[in-house]
């Protein structure tokens, strides 16, 4: 795959065998960070864990300390009495049977993601094969189900994000857009980083964060140094 001038000039900035402190990384991810529109940056985390084995699965969740920049569009699935929480809250799609029929009926779905009340979880089995495959469904283990509505719909608002490693072990979160300045990229970095570091599988074996990775949207790799 041919790369850009411009890519290859930015590459040219960042030595592929070094590993950097958050600090330098931060810097240069901005730096290299030249493209017309606000990008992304990513952290990519590869951990050592045995992905065949359930209890070394991540799961788990972050309210970043700054905005990442993503504004999601909220759906309350609870019973009348709820309602009213949910809106004060912000959530944007109110409501329980009467929304299920209509994702039944259409297949759409208008929302980011997805809140229930534990009430309102067997309803929800209509629409588990759609909400599901996009990871909407509600589930305890992301705080997405539960009796207090207005506290799970404002940490969503607020940039509450799930976290959950892939096929290979490996975590990808975005950690804010790159617009925020140096200090909160950073503050959202450590939240993530001390976030896996909670969660450590009992059983996980050797090294558990064995490699640490910053990019911006389009830009190059940045490797940065991280103690187990």
């Amino acid at each position: 795959m041919s790369r850009s001038k411009r890519y290859t000039q930015l590459k040219a900035l960042i030595d592929p065998k070094q590993l950097y402190s958050i600090e330098e990384a931060v810097d240069l991810v901005k730096k290299t960070a030249t493209t017309k529109f606000v990008g992304s940056v990513e952290v990519h985390m590869h951990l050592g864990v045995d992905v065949k084995q359930s209890d070394q699965q991540i799961r788990t969740t972050l309210v970043m300390p700054h905005s990442i920049g993503k504004i999601k569009r909220v759906a309350a699935f609870v019973s009348s009495d709820k309602e009213k929480d949910a809106k004060e809250a912000g959530a944007e799609v109110i409501g329980s049977q009467d929304i299920i029929d209509d994702i039944v009926k259409t297949g759409k779905i208008d929302f980011d993601v997805a809140v229930a009340t534990p009430d309102m979880m067997p309803k929800l089995a209509k629409i588990a094969k759609i909400l599901g495959p996009r990871g909407l469904m509600p589930n305890p283990k992301t705080d997405t189900v539960g009796t207090n509505v207005k506290k799970m719909v404002e940490d969503l608002k607020r940039g509450k994000v799930a976290i959950k490693n892939d096929a290979t072990g490996n975590i990808h979160q975005s950690i804010g857009k790159t617009s925020l300045s140096e200090a909160e990229l950073i503050g959202n970095y450590s939240a993530v980083l001390e976030t896996i570091r909670k969660v450590k599988p009992a059983k996980a074996k050797g090294t558990y964060i064995k490699k640490v990775v910053l990019t911006s949207s389009m830009g190059p790799a940045i490797h940065v140094e991280v103690k187990n």
